[in-house]
């Protein structure tokens, strides 16, 4: 759905307006006449607005327009007006945003919300048509499809056919979304990632009210990488399904006055430099500058001249950097991006005008702006680098990597190692060939082998969660073939979305780069899963145009789909040989992929070493088949002849590059491209049928449930939002790191979880199941699935003799009365909880450090409150999953500097009371009483992380769904 400027709602309620004098006129260079709420007329007021950096000068113009005394007061407005860059951070800031925009994983569960609010009202006698998004919506089908077929010309319509046929009662529920909701549209699958999609569609530069009121486009997604439309101006992060709810019924968006850090950059790249090199040079220079939680804004002469792509691949970083943004300012390359993908003339104008009639319009020089800090970078120190094997901020030079990786494999697991003996590093595996087939579409994997991580990171997506690989398919005697696999082996090669295929120079350098191997006479070995996964169908369509294509497809780089494929972990499964021979010699195998995120078990469960490149380099690694090769001295393979091809050989040109580029910018075939959003959906997409109303019939289905967030719900808030926690069992000790996908795994269901045995007794077969991430529209299956990631450690289990620790969502049941026959018993946490709940007893759990990283998943806040659990004590925590704990109802504490649950020597069979500040006071001490089996009690002060009075108001009312629904309901 199309944001058309003419038809934005307006965002902010009727109300008298503090600052009305700041309402002005511009121009088009048309002549048209708009109005907007000026920021230089603010400025006389407040001459500090002049200097603020230009992210928060967007920021506080929402911030002005919505002013209404209520929601919005003068106060705030005078806040953000006299920001200063090294303040103390103690304030909200009420950020009203002007869309949002969903991906389909997170959207569905979103969408399950706002049915139930629409049952609510039936119920209370009230029109269901009260819940109705307050701002455009877009959902984005795009986690959904998997590469289960590579390589060939009919892949992409082999792997749609399997989307579909997986994701039918989902795609049934979106349409009656569709038709039931006035401000809320689909772009079906096929059309490309949400980003991408965002960038050359959703977004419009500018939207107005039916009073002719200009505004900006800002918005919050669904996806932590939402990040990646800062490159056009935009003011966007990703958040928490929670929040995206809020904000698209109305409610501002609250968040801490951030720090900005004015990242300058000067000069220009060098030849052979892509911008993937810079993004990865950016990423770990801006890591080791702890930006957590900040802005970043980008200036100077070199932010000037790179093009807009390049800005937005720098901007869908933001996450791995860890800012809450990586923003650039709009300028001619902002417009001229505009034209090449379609935009109307009329749009472009309206939003050039209007940027600069608010002094917003161009890249700013040094000194011209207050940061609370300057980082520097010159354009020409940038060097081709891979990132890996582990995180994206790890960069390496392409010189670098075959002995960083050799001397990684030895190193210790703390050290970011392998723990591997150097004396196997040469190991080889001769593969054997199974004739049986795949066993299963959605496959696991073994248990990790002595020496693996203490945690797995993030692993997002339709995809294999961690699990026991085809242990009950009995497999026959398989047969020797004459390939063998070792370590450091590439055994998949994607050119995946997310980061890169926005980005047209890198994508034509990876056809050329191919154009130039085959013609050398350079091949990829049958046995590497290569692939392409565009994030846009226009990729593919320039890919033509040039003639590249086929040059791609014969190297393997066949499209595959359409969305986030390898960079979610949408891979598919390698081939059952290839992971016995993994699994038999415990090899280090190697993935290289064009993504963002590289983290262990995300690509595939058996890939240890993932590396991010650039698309080109995707492909000159298919080549060599190994990162084991030092690709800067070392041949890439043997071409004609067994001629030795190098990288140089075959490496294009800036000029090459810069000559197809017209292919790329296209104003008519972008338009003719999304007018087939709602013109030509695609048959498969027009064949699914939904329910129709205004109110969901919640028909029988596995995939879609009404949840039960208010199932005893009433007008006035009950014993909802209780301050104190007493006599609580803990449910879980967990160490540092433990991920939203721990909490609530997206990858495939264990058919011996207490997901799969639910899933079997309604009559589901294991070969049905489909992924956690595919059921997040089922509560009774997601919250069985909360902690039970079959990586995860519960460190209440006792070590083993050998010091290890089992993994999987279990825990240690302790019954009420502690007599000396109470037996306790290792259960599933799931199964815990429930005897738990039965008897009456609430729950807790202790964590380290960044509790809750990786993406924003609100499942992993709502399992953890259907589960019982009260509060979370952990030492840090990730900003989206903390805010969305609140926004459940669920207390998140701090320890103190220094103190964790270890130093408090906790072993899981004590009774916890919280008993946090009676009025809840943001970020107040809280005290934590410990009483211990044998009844002596212990008191530490923690950090109460309600962090806003307006988390307060959520928590209050048993979280921020109950907060927004009586409001709503009242008016």
């Amino acid at each position: 759905m199309a944001v058309s400027p003419t038809t934005s709602p307006t965002p902010a309620r009727a109300g008298k307006h503090a600052f009305a004098p700041t309402l002005k006129s511009f121009k088009t260079a048309s002549g048209k006449a708009g109005k907007f709420y000026s920021l230089p007329a603010l400025a006389k007021q407040f001459p500090n607005v002049s200097r603020l950096p230009v992210s928060m000068r967007i920021v506080l113009e929402s911030v002005l327009r919505n002013c209404d005394g209520k929601r919005v007061t003068a106060e705030h407005v005078a806040e953000l007006a006299n920001w200063k860059p090294n303040a103390a951070r103690t304030q909200e800031i009420p950020f009203v945003v002007s869309r949002v925009v969903l991906q389909d994983f997170t959207g569905v569960p979103l969408l399950a919300d706002l049915a139930a609010m629409r049952s609510v009202a039936l119920k209370l006698g009230k029109n269901p048509k009260l819940i109705e998004p307050l701002v455009p919506v877009d959902l984005v089908v795009d986690h959904s499809i998997m590469v289960d077929h590579y390589g060939k010309k009919n892949s992409l319509d082999l792997n749609m056919k399997l989307e579909f046929k997986r994701n039918n009662e989902r795609y049934e529920f979106m349409k009656w979304g569709m038709q039931a909701f006035d401000t809320f549209g689909v772009v079906p699958p096929g059309f490309g990632i949400v980003h991408q999609v965002n960038l050359e569609y959703l977004a419009r530069g500018v939207h107005k009210t039916a009073a002719d009121v200009y505004y900006p486009d800002s918005l919050v997604g669904t996806d932590s990488h939402t990040t990646m439309i800062n490159g056009i101006g935009v003011v966007a992060w990703g958040c928490g399904g929670i929040e995206a709810e809020a904000a698209m019924l109305g409610q501002p968006v609250y968040f801490l006055t951030p720090d900005v850090v004015g990242f300058e950059l000067t000069g220009s790249l060098r030849e052979g430099v892509t911008a993937t090199d810079l993004v990865l040079r950016v990423t770990e220079q801006l890591r080791r500058e702890k930006v957590v939680g900040k802005f970043v804004e980008f200036f100077g002469e070199g932010t000037r001249t790179l093009a807009l792509p390049d800005r937005a691949t720098i901007g869908n970083m933001a996450p791995e950097y860890g800012a809450t943004m990586g923003f650039f300012p709009v300028d001619e390359k902002t417009i001229d991006y505009f034209k090449g993908t379609g935009r109307t003339k009329a749009e472009i104008e309206a939003f050039e005008a209007y940027f600069k009639a608010q002094g917003l319009f161009g890249v700013a020089k040094a000194g011209e702006i207050d940061y609370s800090q300057v980082v520097k970078l010159d354009l020409g120190d940038v060097t081709p680098s891979l990132a890996g094997p582990k995180r994206p901020q790890d960069r390496i030079e392409l010189g670098d990597v075959a002995t960083q990786f050799a001397s990684l494999f030895s190193k210790p697991i703390a050290e970011n190692g392998f723990n591997q003996p150097a004396a196997v590093l040469a190991t080889r595996h001769l593969l054997r060939h199974t004739d049986h087939g795949r066993a299963d579409t959605l496959p696991g994997a073994p248990p990790t082998p002595s020496g693996a991580p203490r945690s797995v990171v993030e692993m997002e997506g339709n995809r294999p969660t961690l699990a026991t690989a085809h242990s009950d398919v009995l497999l026959p005697e398989p047969k020797p073939t004459g390939v063998s696999i070792g370590n450091g082996d590439v055994l998949i090669a994607a050119i995946t979305s997310c980061t890169n295929t926005s980005n047209p120079s890198v994508l034509l350098a990876a056809g050329l780069l191919a154009k130039k191997a085959v013609e050398a006479g350079l091949k990829v070995q049958p046995h590497i899963k290569t692939s392409l996964a565009p994030g846009s169908r226009i990729v593919t369509e320039y890919l033509t145009e040039t003639g590249l294509l086929p040059y791609l497809e014969k190297l393997g780089f066949a499209l595959a789909g359409y969305g986030c494929t390898t960079c979610i972990g949408n891979a598919g499964d390698l081939t059952p040989e290839i992971n016995e021979a993994i699994n038999k010699s415990d090899l280090v195998c190697a993935a290289v992929l064009s993504g963002n995120r590289n983290f262990e078990a995300r690509i595939h469960p058996n890939l240890k070493a993932n590396f991010l490149a650039s698309p080109p380099l995707v492909v000159a690694y298919a080549i060599a088949g190994t990162v084991m090769r030092d690709l800067m001295t070392e041949p890439v393979g043997k071409g004609k002849g067994g001629k030795d091809v190098y990288l140089g050989d075959i490496w294009p040109t800036s000029d090459e590059i810069y000559k197809l580029m017209k292919y790329a910018m296209n104003g008519k075939a972008f338009r003719e491209n999304y007018a087939k959003v709602k013109t030509e959906p695609g048959k498969l997409w027009e064949k699914i049928k939904g329910v129709t109303g205004t109110a969901y019939t919640w028909p029988k289905s596995t995939y879609i449930a009404e949840p039960p967030f208010f199932a005893d719900f009433a007008m006035a808030p009950g014993k909802e939002g209780s301050v104190s926690v007493k006599g609580a069992r803990i449910m879980a000790l967990f160490g540092d790191s433990i991920t939203t996908d721990h909490i609530s795994p997206a990858g495939s269901i264990k058919a011996s979880s207490p997901a799969g045995l639910w899933l079997q007794a309604h009559g589901v077969q294991k070969a049905d199941f489909n992924s956690y991430g595919a059921r997040r529209g089922n509560h009774d299956v997601m919250m069985r699935g909360t902690f039970a990631n079959v990586r995860i450690k519960n460190l209440m289990i006792p070590a083993g003799k050998d010091g290890s620790r089992e993994e999987g969502g279990v825990t240690l049941y302790h019954p009420h009365d502690r007599t000396p026959d109470s037996v306790i018993q290792k259960m599933p946490i799931y199964d815990a909880a429930m005897k738990y709940m039965e008897e009456g007893t609430p729950t807790v759990i202790f964590a380290g450090e960044e509790y809750g990283t990786g993406s924003s998943r609100d499942w992993a806040a709502k399992g953890t409150q259907l589960l019982g659990i009260k509060a979370v004590v952990a030492r840090s925590f990730e900003r989206i999953h903390r805010s969305n704990l609140v926004g459940m109802g669920v207390l998140p504490l701090q320890f103190k500097p220094g103190e964790s649950w270890q130093t408090l020597k906790l072993s899981g069979s004590e009774f916890i009371d919280v008993i946090p500040h009676p009025e809840l006071k943001p970020q107040s001490d809280a005290k934590l009483v410990i009483t211990r089996a044998d009844g002596t009690r212990q008191e530490v002060t923690v950090i109460l992380r309600v962090d806003t009075p307006i988390e307060v108001d959520y928590y209050r009312n048993g979280g921020i769904l109950p907060y927004v629904l009586r409001q709503l309901l009242a008016e």
